[in-house]
């Protein structure tokens, strides 16, 4: 076993986003309209770090306050913004914990990881995916595509190559027989549970007017 195969997904995601970060620098564009690349660091950083701005993500009274800290973390020093960014969460947070950590960020960083690699908002990967983290998006898939894609209006069948079918959506449609198969690699299926269909490389099949619904819905947490 090599080094990097010890090193947790999520924690090799994190040290791979923040290499992407360094190489493309402050002002690149992200899947995150309209944030930048620094924009979305430091969304990462007050994630984990300062939960009194984090609140603002679900209490809209608060959403200025998380603005204005946000928009000051991202108009700190590029290097020492990435930096904090790789040294992950503090030892007082939960997702300091292994275990939380696994759950809360592989799929984080993987989905934010190509946010930034496909940020000009082409079709497709930009890069090799390690076999296992491969396999732990298939796991996170496994546990969270029915709360990914619970605002989709049919049912939705991913499908990875040698994997098992994976089956969320709402119960009506799926009985109804109005499921849409998606297909693609494991990365390319995150995607499109996770909101972002219209750079994700798969193959919708289900009748046309399904997979436009599909297409237009909501999608992610």
């Amino acid at each position: 076993m090599t080094t990097d195969e010890r090193i947790p997904v999520a924690r090799a995601e994190r040290h791979a986003l923040c290499d992407t970060f360094l190489e493309l620098g402050p002002e690149a564009p992200t899947l995150c309209d309209p944030w930048l690349t620094r924009e979305l660091a430091a969304h990462l950083v007050l994630r984990e770090r300062r939960p009194d701005l984090a609140a603002g993500m679900w209490v809209p009274p608060l959403k200025g306050h998380l603005e204005r800290g946000q928009a000051q973390i991202a108009g700190g020093s590029w290097p020492e913004l990435v930096e904090t960014v790789r040294t992950g969460p503090p030892w007082w947070t939960p997702m300091h914990f292994a275990k939380v950590d696994a759950l809360v960020n592989t799929s984080e960083f993987v989905i934010h990881h190509e946010d930034v690699l496909r940020g000009d908002g082409a079709v497709g990967p930009r890069r090799e995916v390690p076999e296992r983290t491969a396999r732990a998006v298939l796991s996170v898939l496994r546990s969270g595509a029915s709360l990914m894609v619970r605002r989709s209006p049919v049912g939705v069948r991913l499908v990875a190559p040698g994997g098992e079918p994976i089956s969320a959506g709402p119960k009506s449609a799926v009985a109804a027989g109005r499921v849409v198969t998606v297909t693609g690699e494991p990365v390319e299926l995150l995607l499109v549970a996770a909101g972002r269909m219209r750079v994700a490389d798969v193959a919708l099949e289900g009748p046309a007017e399904d997979v436009l619904a599909l297409k237009g819905a909501s999608l992610g947490v």
